[in-house]
């Protein structure tokens, strides 16, 4: 049993809860055959990128911003892990992450967590169908996590492509060249992609060159 397990197990086990029955069923939808990109490996890196940017917040001290204080890490790594905890690529606009929120407040409260706590992983995970606008920095690091993959070298930001178009496999290549173009312009048409100082000075460019070049592909079909 490859695929970061033991990495995982060491998270959850430190910021989530030490019982081991839900990590493993948990574990097993991740490993859904139908999962090409929103599998295992996502969710390790997702839960790398947060501590990568929890421990550089640690050193960011200018005045009038949050540091690493103000970060639920705990709540952070819960929401990494159950973020796409229900992923069908089938189902209606914000209807998988609806159902994984609410499989992550029931789940943490059966764990032991305070429910208003519990909660805010669900508004959490919610969230992450847009990344817009988080609301603390908790949020706004999740988020960064998440998108992390946008700014991958080519090599891997060519794999993220096509194992998300093989999700979609069901939407004719018109059809999916028309959506991901949109998807593509919202990003490029924000002011920041990231939402943490440590996301924009680590991922920024990069992803910006990536999402250009995938979209200069699509128009040239």
């Amino acid at each position: 049993m490859g695929d970061h397990h033991l990495e995982l197990q060491v998270a959850w086990q430190r910021h989530v809860a030490a019982p081991l029955d839900r990590f493993e069923r948990l574990l097993g939808r991740h490993r859904e055959k139908h999962r090409r990109y929103h599998g295992v490996d996502h969710v390790a890196w997702v839960v790398r990128h947060v501590e990568e940017l929890v421990r550089e917040c640690e050193h960011v001290t200018e005045s009038g911003r949050l540091g690493a204080s103000a970060i639920d890490v705990d709540a952070a790594i819960a929401a990494a892990f159950y973020h796409d905890a229900v992923y069908e690529p089938r189902s209606p606009a914000l209807a998988n992450e609806r159902a994984s929120a609410r499989l992550a407040r029931k789940d943490l409260v059966l764990l032991g967590w305070d429910p208003e706590r519990a909660d805010r992983v669900g508004s959490m995970i919610e969230a992450t169908a847009t990344h817009l606008e988080p609301v603390d920095l908790t949020s706004a690091v999740l988020f960064d996590a998440d998108l992390g993959v946008l700014a991958a070298d080519p090599s891997g930001y060519g794999d993220y492509v096509r194992n998300v178009r093989a999700e979609y496999a069901h939407v004719d290549d018109a059809d999916w060249r028309a959506g991901r173009a949109d998807v593509l312009r919202s990003f490029l048409e924000r002011p920041a992609i990231y939402a943490t100082e440590p996301g924009r000075r680590w991922w920024e460019q990069r992803a910006r060159a990536n999402i250009t070049t995938e979209l200069s592909s699509i128009a040239d079909r």
